[in-house]
């Protein structure tokens, strides 16, 4: 079902978002009876699962993007807890940005089945998310208001208290993923929650949190080894001094209350004044690539560097303000458009703005050095990694729930692919080795098994450590098979820029001299 074909809408009118067949399946029962945070300690979930998720999510996400750059870390105090807010294109990618680049842990809160699905739910009660049912699941009938009133109040009394003790969080005001190219209506719903954040810290005598809007940027979110930029912006001060009594002493007491409407209400255009300009805040994409190609061909004129992702975002935000004249917006349109088709961009533009670029030698070099890693570790790779990328494509391509998705269900399969198919095939490969171990000792003149000793707890040892190898082998190939991507990558895009060159080279020419 696609967003709008059922005709439901929310109370301002509006088609609801397009719900999966996952958020469809509810079980209010699991939900109410999900881990509730802790505030006594460092970790509001498990200790251990926690920092064991928060490594395995950080080396998927590195090796997820070419490039990551983080500003704006000296806009988050430290003395007090924070709600992050951005924009929401990315599916899991947004969220876990966020995690893995903010200093503080997190109270998460996040759509109810995120706690009900196989394995990852496993993982949520480790991190003790919290549920939400939005309007989309409520008004098609997933559960009744009372239900839904109970559950929501709960998990935002959490997430609020979580923050008044100094912990993150994220939530995302437009209150759903979605793919244009600038900010749709923001819900209320993280501003309540900080706000009930605001009242706690108030009424316990603890410094008072704060809103933290932030860009979250990806230069092509679907894309593997993409480049990603998150960007934290100035806080948001919270009026606490606008705060009813009755609100602070009901969270003071443990239950949940609505702040004052109109204080939500300022608060949230407050916030959307800010992270609009966080956002490519265009009407259409091709209003983004246009001003990416005027960005990189003024870059050029001025015999400067290639424009870093946070450089053209920049560029492009400027030019926003700074709009080029009709001429140059009609023929940069055209040139951008015509790069995207071809899965290019102004990178793609050679150093005199005339055609696009050819063979670089250094980065000829640079690829070769990347590559060599990759094709020792080929046969790892296969087997390691083989398993997991088809697995993440398979569901990437065919979810229901649109192309924001598509990087979630790749993190996942890489994520948990590697913590359940590594083990399973070291344990293979060792056994293997155990019962062909005359064999290689013939062939390769080593026993491996008596490496340290004849006995059998050292017989135990050396089969323990050739386990652990195997499994430092597969992560190693994982990392190197995420650099190895680069050159083919550029490899493929040297052939499009060939086939391209023609269609753009003239356009480019002219763009050139106007922009002079």
């Amino acid at each position: 079902m696609k967003g709008g074909e059922d005709g439901i809408r929310d109370h301002n009118g509006e088609l609801l978002p397009v719900l999966s067949t996952s958020a469809t399946k509810m079980d209010y029962e699991k939900l109410v009876n999900s881990p509730l945070p802790k505030f006594e300690k460092n970790y509001p979930g498990s200790p251990f699962f926690m920092e064991f998720g928060y490594f395995c999510l950080r080396r998927v996400h590195n090796t997820l993007f070419r490039t990551i750059e983080v500003s704006g870390i000296e806009n988050i105090p430290k003395d007090r807890g924070s709600m992050c807010s951005a924009w929401h294109t990315n599916g899991l990618l947004d969220p876990i940005s966020i995690f893995l680049t903010h200093p503080r842990k997190f109270v998460v809160g996040g759509r109810h089945d995120l706690v009900t699905r196989p394995i990852l739910g496993f993982w949520a009660r480790k991190f003790a998310v919290q549920p939400v049912v939005r309007k989309a699941e409520l008004l098609r009938g997933g559960c009744s208001d009372e239900e839904a009133n109970y559950l929501n109040g709960r998990s935002l009394l959490n997430l609020a208290t979580g923050i008044s003790h100094g912990f993150g969080c994220a939530l995302f005001p437009e209150g759903t993923s979605h793919s244009e190219s600038h900010l749709i209506r923001l819900k209320t719903g993280p501003v309540r929650t900080v706000l009930a954040a605001a009242a706690h810290a108030k009424s316990t005598g603890v410094n008072i949190p704060v809103i933290i809007p932030i860009g979250l940027h990806f230069r092509t979110r679907h894309f593997f080894r993409t480049d990603c930029w998150v960007e934290y912006g100035e806080p948001i001060e919270l009026p606490v001094d606008e705060l009813p009594d009755e609100l602070l002493e009901a969270v003071k007491n443990g239950d949940w209350s609505e702040p004052p409407s109109e204080v939500v209400i300022n608060i949230r255009n407050t916030l959307e004044e800010k992270l609009a300009p966080m956002t490519p805040n265009r009407e259409t994409f091709s209003e983004v690539h246009r001003d990416g190609v005027i960005a990189h061909v003024q870059s050029r004129i001025n015999s400067k560097p290639s424009l870093s992702w946070r450089e053209e975002v920049l560029e492009v935000r400027r030019l926003k303000q700074e709009p080029a004249s009709q001429e140059v917006q009609e023929l940069a349109t055209k040139v951008g458009d015509t790069l995207n088709e071809a899965v290019l961009d102004g990178r793609d533009i050679n150093s005199t703005s005339t055609g696009l670029r050819g063979i670089s030698p250094t980065g000829a070099i640079n690829n070769l050095a990347k590559l060599i890693p990759m094709l020792i570790l080929l046969p790892a790779i296969i087997i390691g990694m083989g398993p997991q990328i088809i697995l993440g494509r398979l569901l990437g391509d065919s979810t229901d729930e649109g192309q924001d998705a598509r990087t979630s269900y790749q993190l996942l399969a890489g994520m948990f692919g590697s913590l359940g198919w590594w083990p399973i095939l070291s344990t293979i490969l060792t056994v293997l080795c155990i019962i062909f171990n005359p064999e290689l000792n013939t062939e390769l003149g080593l026993d491996w098994m008596s490496a340290l000793g004849n006995e059998i707890w050292q017989e135990v040892f050396a089969g323990l450590g050739l386990w652990l190898c195997f499994v430092a082998i597969f992560w190693l190939s994982g990392i190197f098979f995420a650099l190895g991507w680069d050159p083919i990558s550029d490899a493929a895009k040297w052939l499009r820029r060939r086939k391209t060159n023609k269609k753009v080279s003239s356009d480019l020419s002219k763009l050139r001299e106007l922009l002079k």
